[in-house]
């Protein structure tokens, strides 16, 4: 009745890994990212990987010497700057209404240095309770939610809100009664 269709996969041959050709993979993406220099280590490494696994004869640590090499040309060239990237991302946390704590994770995550995330955090007037408020009024939650719901979805909104990184008493008072904003 059912005819079933044998697919055969075919592996994808990667081109040779080359110093030159790492220049234009990492140029190519910094191109399309902003990005920190941890995260395009790790980006033009994952190449090296995967070119390595299919080439076993293939000498990974020279590999990882031309990329160092390129990563430093970069920030001497300022194409790579850690403190860019996170005085951007930072902006673009805040204004998306994300916590403090949210922020310094995430920059975490890409690399960035945790000195240069608070010099950034501590120069700036961020608000924690608006961003709070901003964020339970996008996922409407909160005081945002329709007041006979309010009550009934308190835990729910409060665990909502902490687990976008604010505090207690951030997550109570957004979770109190009803304000304008």
């Amino acid at each position: 009745m059912f005819e079933t269709q044998e697919k055969t996969f075919k592996k994808k041959v990667l081109k040779k890994i080359t110093a030159q050709r790492l220049k234009n993979i990492a140029l190519y993406y910094l191109k399309r990212y902003e990005t920190s220099v941890a995260n395009l280590r790790q980006v033009l490494q994952k190449r090296v990987n995967d070119y390595a696994y299919q080439n076993k004869e293939f000498d990974k640590k020279e590999a990882y010497a031309w990329i160092e090499e390129i990563i430093s040309d970069f920030r001497r060239f300022n194409y790579v700057n850690d403190e860019r990237f996170a005085e951007l991302k930072i902006k673009d946390y805040q204004a998306m209404g994300k916590s403090t704590r949210y922020i310094k994770n995430k920059l975490k995550e890409k690399g960035v240095a945790d000195e240069i995330v608070e010099r950034i955090l501590s120069e700036q007037d961020y608000d924690e309770l608006a961003a709070a408020l901003k964020f339970a009024k996008k996922k409407r939650i909160g005081r945002f939610r329709p007041t006979d719901k309010q009550a009934e979805y308190k835990q729910k909104d409060m665990a909502a809100l902490a687990r976008a990184g604010f505090s207690y008493d951030i997550v109570s008072e957004v979770c109190q009664a009803e304000v304008d904003f």
